[in-house]
Formats: C-alpha cells, structure tokens, sequence
C-alpha cells in the first residue's frame, strides 16, 4: 500500500467497516484534543500538539492506538482485556471501539504533553 497523503486517502484503503471504525476514531481523538493537528506520520493517521500525541492504525483484525509508552501504563488496569504492548493496544473490530477510555488516554497525552513543553520553555 503507498503511502497515504492524509486521512481520506489512507481510509480509502480499508473496507467500510474499517473506515467507519476509523471515522470514529477520528473524531473521538479530535474532539478530546480539539486543538491538535492532524497529521499522516509513518503511515498512520496521527494527532500532534506539543509533539505527536497519538496514532493509530487499521490491521486486519483490531484497530492499534499508539498514545507511546505512557499512556498505556497509566490505563494499564483499564486495558485489561486488551493486546497492549509498550506503547500500543489492539482493539478488535469485531468489538465497539472504546471510545471513552480513548478520550481518557488522548485527554492525559495532550496534559502530559502540555506538562512537557511548559517544563522546556
């Protein structure tokens, strides 16, 4: 698959049930980090403000969120039940997406972030 220019590009790829997933997923982390700017990052539709804040992806199978290392610690109770690696969590598509939990984790991304520029300055 080439690489896409941005959303609409990349979720053309995927069949409707997968882009309605990615839709929601879109418009989940937007409206948790309203101010955020959408980007295409290695790949992957990705959400940066003070720095990336969140990817995500569609696989065969789940929908991947990469909210980096941190966020997946900090909702490690609440992933439970989930395939979680170091700095992604896998949600099955034949499951609703958890769409509270994802704006929890965007919501402490965009804090942990605003923390981290606010120390650099």
């Amino acid at each position: 698959m080439k690489k896409a220019k941005d959303f609409n590009e990349y979720k053309s790829a995927y069949t409707a049930e997968i882009q309605k997933k990615l839709e929601q997923m879109r418009a989940c982390i937007k409206k948790a980090a309203p101010k955020a700017e959408e980007v295409i990052s290695y790949g992957m539709p990705a959400f940066k403000l003070n720095g990336i804040l969140v990817y995500f992806a569609a696989r065969s199978k789940h929908i991947g969120l990469y909210p980096t290392a941190s966020g997946i610690e900090n909702f490690k109770k609440e992933l439970v039940g989930y395939e979680t690696s170091r700095g992604t969590v896998q949600f099955p598509l034949d499951k609703p997406l958890p769409l509270g939990l994802v704006t929890q984790i965007v919501k402490f991304r965009v804090a942990e972030n605003q923390l981290k520029a606010k120390r650099l300055k």
